[in-house]
């Protein structure tokens, strides 16, 4: 069965720009790209690379309802199972996802969606990176375009080893089984290669591209976050050597990242988190042009999104364990119903808080929960949470800008460059450097005032590992962020000091081998020479 890479290299291809849209076609995304004979010039060229970042926002066709690229990736493969992220409204339903037991259910769409996703992005990038070179145009150009698809490439890469292999520190320095890695348009069966061979090759794809961002004198047009640019490789550089272990590499590529990419003010951090600020190095496209309707991530996760203003479920929390380390003062604290802003009402009294779900019932702590959400709403947005169920720990860092779930989404942010500092500095034994990277993102920022650091040690990983969580909450990175560090989930409900719901109340150790997906039955029948792992 040949059915599986043809899909991603033969249907997706064919669309060949029929979704484009003249009127802004220089400005957002398009559709797929298409066969060689789409690279004629390089306008076309430009055009299959905008296809991609389509790729990255929209309803994927093989699948049903809600696989529209990078918002399910975070969703359901990163927050879902994560520590931090707690969803009780859709816990009774979605608990064996939250709980990760889906990992070796390889026949089901939830295991085949990021691996069909990812190599259909690979397999575009791939027929730009091998047909460009013969492109019409100017030759900065024809290296732009090579550089922004090798960067695409990496990119998938790095997450399909994120989802389908040990973590490093189990791999046996790389010896264990990675993905495979298919590099031109061919469609033949071809084995699992190892994770070092994997990251090798996502090092040289980046290497490569940064020599052609360079030589070729260009860059994405300025706000563009969906198209990538020499920033964004670096900020993949230091993503994947992260993953890797290999810190040195890490701190190098996440300083470049920064260039040009400042930490956010306060008051762009407190705006809604749905369209580019200063520090959105790469992010999806998200204007009403392109509206997925019901299932983008704003209409399910955001606190004014159709989800939260229509629904029961809310629009997510953050665990208590989290934000009762953060300090009162601290803006990012502000951007949830907690504890502290209500210290008259015990959240776990019956009077107050349905002790299954966790929102609130008491009608004077539901008049003041209504009053402080209302104080936070960003100017031209509609109100958070009009349905009227307020979860304790709700978010109001995610906000829809237009029905019923329009908003731009980050995917690498300076802020998460700085944290990428300050834990390779640590494993450097670079202390200092460590605690100078979480004053700049604490207190040069602004948003703690008065942060300073003079942690060490184990204390020290521990200061990076709750900003880490706090500062990237709901962006897609705390399971991974576990497996990695080989920390277990640990969720508590009520009535045992936290606000989780008994179906997601549970222990996951590091050690469990739910952490890593199965290879799916989708690749597996296809290509002879993987087998389910």
């Amino acid at each position: 069965m040949k059915t599986f890479y043809k899909i991603l290299t033969g249907a997706a291809l064919l669309l060949a720009f029929a979704a484009c849209k003249k009127d802004y076609l220089e400005t957002s995304p398009t559709a797929s790209v298409g066969t060689s004979s789409v690279f004629a010039n390089t306008e076309l060229v430009k055009m299959a690379v905008n296809g991609i970042a389509y790729n990255m926002t929209t309803q994927q066709g093989a699948y049903s309802q809600g696989y529209c690229g990078e918002n399910r990736i975070i969703s359901i493969y990163n927050e879902y199972p994560s520590q931090e992220f707690i969803y009780n409204g859709m816990s009774a339903g979605w608990a064996p996802i939250m709980n990760q037991e889906y990992y070796t259910r390889y026949t089901t769409a939830y295991c085949s969606y990021p691996w069909f996703y990812y190599y259909k992005m690979i397999s575009n990038a791939n027929a730009i990176i091998v047909n460009v070179d013969g492109a019409e145009g100017l030759e900065s150009e024809r290296q732009f375009y090579k550089a922004q698809a090798l960067t695409y490439r990496a990119w998938a890469y790095t997450k399909l080893l994120e989802l389908y292999s040990v973590r490093w520190q189990d791999s046996g320095n790389g010896s264990a089984n990675g993905v495979v890695l298919r590099l031109d348009e061919s469609t033949g069966s071809i084995p699992l290669s190892s994770m070092a061979e994997c990251y090798a090759q996502i090092y040289k794809d980046l290497d490569e591209a940064i020599s052609l961002f360079k030589s070729s004198g260009m860059d994405r047009p300025g706000g563009e976050v969906w198209l990538t640019n020499i920033n964004v490789a670096y900020a993949i550089y230091a993503k994947a050597a992260l993953n890797r272990q290999d810190y040195s590499t890490a701190l190098t590529n996440a300083k470049l990242a920064q260039d040009g990419y400042p930490l956010m003010s306060n008051s762009a951090y407190v705006s809604g988190f749905n369209s580019p600020t200063s520090e959105w190095i790469f992010g999806s496209f998200g204007d009403g042009s392109e509206n997925n309707w019901y299932w983008t991530f704003g209409t399910q996760f955001s606190c004014n999104g159709y989800y939260a203003s229509r629904a029961t479920y809310g629009g997510g929390a953050i665990d208590k364990a989290c934000t009762d380390q953060i300090p009162d003062n601290d803006v990012r604290k502000g951007m949830f119903l907690t504890q502290d802003k209500f210290p008259e009402y015990d959240f776990f009294s019956s009077a107050n808080v349905n002790q299954s779900l966790g929102y609130i019932v008491g009608d004077d702590l539901w008049d003041a929960a209504a009053e402080y959400i209302a104080s936070r709403t960003p100017a031209g947005l509609a109100d958070a949470y009009q349905a009227g169920y307020f979860y304790v720990n709700a978010q109001l860092k995610f906000w829809v800008f237009d029905t019923p779930g329009v908003m731009y989404l980050p995917f690498i942010r300076t802020s998460e460059m700085v944290l990428i500092e300050a834990e390779a500095n640590y494993f450097l034994n670079n202390e200092a450097a460590a605690q100078a990277a979480l004053v700049k993102l604490n207190a040069t920022s602004g948003r703690q005032p008065g942060y300073t650091c003079t942690k060490s040690g184990n204390d020290l990983f521990d200061e990076i590992v709750l900003y880490r969580e706090i500062e990237l909450w709901g962006e897609g990175f705390n399971w991974h962020d576990y497996k990695r560090w080989k920390k277990d989930i640990v969720r508590q409900g009520f009535g045992k000091g936290g606000y989780v719901h008994v179906a997601t109340a549970t222990t996951i150790k590091a050690t469990d081998s739910s952490w890593t997906w199965s290879i799916p039955e989708t690749e597996t029948q296809y290509n002879m020479e993987v087998e389910h792992m």
